[in-house]
């Protein structure tokens, strides 16, 4: 859940953050802010006890409201004072204040006497342009955190077939859902959709995601969505397996920047594409060794079959090629290999048109979700040579890293459509809460992919 966000010019809530700027303290404040030695140099706090409450003057960045509502968390009403600021920066405040506030309480029968209980945010501006602005704002804020909900849903509650229940909020935003279920991806020829999810007991399905805009070729988005991966036969190793249940993050973000194009009325057209599956074990699961006739007419040779979600991903891209999309951008948390290059600070990018990966890199950068242009060389593609099919699907061997050979793959079947592919593996949920994120789910890719919409597939709709 989210805390509830009022736009006003007053408040009674008894805790109030209040911005400043480096050496341009409030007078009101001066002679307490000064006893704490505090000079609103960026990323610092002070905090005064006065009546009604406590007043946090926090040095203002692009963290200010995270972190000011970290010290907040249990306090059920805060303001936020943005009076004299932009509206942009009065509505980031807002937006990293309910993003750490998020918490996911759906499965808890109590709540601990220490617990979050950060419900109500008034945000006090003078500027008559954030009204305007806010609802995009607000929107990303509601698309990041259906993102959130989703990978932190254990896989028992959150099946391939139930994923489609949990899209709700999207049909009444106004977005078209269809689900292609298992009999319909058999006539269709989903091949390595269908391979990765037939030992499940839950069927494999593709969910197809659309928002009209304003007409004309959408934007789409593809997003890995397995529920859960066991490794299938090359079944993993039991230590962490359990969070195996966010394997669908690529999914949930796609689902919640749809929400959020919806949501804020984007002109421009989008489509997503979400193969679904759960990855198991069973007298029905394909084998290393298989060979897989994929939706273009591919053959691919089987390696690993823990490397299920680049096969349920390249038919889905051919699912979205066959739209006449603008561009394709698709998201997973594919490999291992691309946390021990780029660790949990940002998520790996590979395009076939730099200048989209450009875009989107200046994207993330604006919203705090960073990506790293990582390279696709010919001898990445050899890699993947068959002695009996078109292409392998990964590099033989274990331990091999293999994040550049995942994008050579799939780069088959985005064919000529700009294509981006992030992989967000180590950036789909934090370990432990810090100032300016919560624990668990983070709903990376979702104001990324939003911003880039907004700033470079709108404008000829102007």
């Amino acid at each position: 859940m989210i805390p509830s966000i009022t736009l006003t010019r007053s408040t009674t809530a008894p805790a109030l953050v209040v911005p400043v700027l480096a050496g341009q303290i409030p007078h009101a404040y001066a002679q307490a802010a000064s006893a704490d030695a505090f000079t609103g140099a960026p990323g610092t706090i002070c905090e005064i006890f006065a009546p009604p409450g406590r007043i946090l003057l926090t040095g203002l960045d692009e963290a200010a409201g995270a972190c000011a509502a970290a010290r907040l968390l249990r306090t059920p009403h805060i303001a936020i004072d943005a009076a004299g600021f932009p509206a942009a920066t009065a509505a980031a405040l807002a937006t990293g204040a309910a993003l750490r506030a998020w918490r996911f309480t759906t499965l808890r029968t109590y709540e601990e006497d220490d617990a979050p209980r950060l419900a109500a945010i008034d945000l006090l501006s003078d500027d008559p342009a954030l009204p305007a602005l806010w609802p995009a704002a607000h929107a990303a804020i509601e698309g990041a955190a259906l993102a959130r909900d989703l990978v932190s849903e254990p896989a028992n509650r959150l099946t391939p077939t139930s994923f489609a229940a949990h899209l709700a909020p999207l049909a009444a935003a106004g977005i078209s859902i269809e689900i292609l279920d298992q009999a319909a991806l058999t006539t269709l020829g989903c091949g390595g959709l269908l391979a990765v999810g037939r030992a499940s007991a839950h069927p494999p399905c593709l969910a197809i995601l659309r928002w009209p805009g304003q007409g004309g070729s959408p934007i789409a988005f593809v997003g890995k969505g397995i529920t859960f991966d066991t490794g299938g036969i090359s079944i993993k190793p039991a230590e962490a397996m359990w969070d195996m249940r966010a394997d669908m993050a690529g999914a949930a973000a796609c689902a919640g920047a749809m929400l959020t194009l919806a949501r804020r009325g984007s002109p421009a057209a989008a489509i997503a594409i979400l193969p679904l599956a759960e990855n198991t074990t069973g007298a029905a699961a394909y084998r290393p060794g298989d060979v897989l006739h994929m939706l273009n007419g591919t053959t691919v040779q089987v390696v690993d079959t823990d490397a299920e979600g680049r096969l349920v991903l390249a038919d889905a891209l051919d699912y979205a090629r066959r739209q006449s999309p603008r561009a394709i951008i698709d998201l997973a948390t594919l490999t291992g290999s691309i946390v021990t290059a780029l660790g949990h600070h940002m998520a790996g990018a590979f395009t076939n048109t730099p200048g989209l990966l450009a875009k989107a890199q200046a994207a993330g950068q604006a919203v705090g979700e960073p990506i790293w242009p990582m390279p696709i060389a010919d001898s990445h593609r050899r890699a993947l040579d068959s002695d009996i099919a078109d292409i392998k699907h990964c590099v033989d061997g274990s331990g091999h890293p293999d994040a550049c050979q995942a994008a050579a793959f799939l780069e088959t079947f985005a064919g000529d459509t700009p294509w981006l592919h992030l992989d967000i593996a180590g950036m789909e949920q934090r370990d432990a809460a810090t100032d300016e994120h919560p624990t668990g789910a983070t709903g990376f890719g979702v104001r990324l992919l939003d911003r880039l919409v907004a700033d470079h597939f709108e404008a000829h709709h102007g």
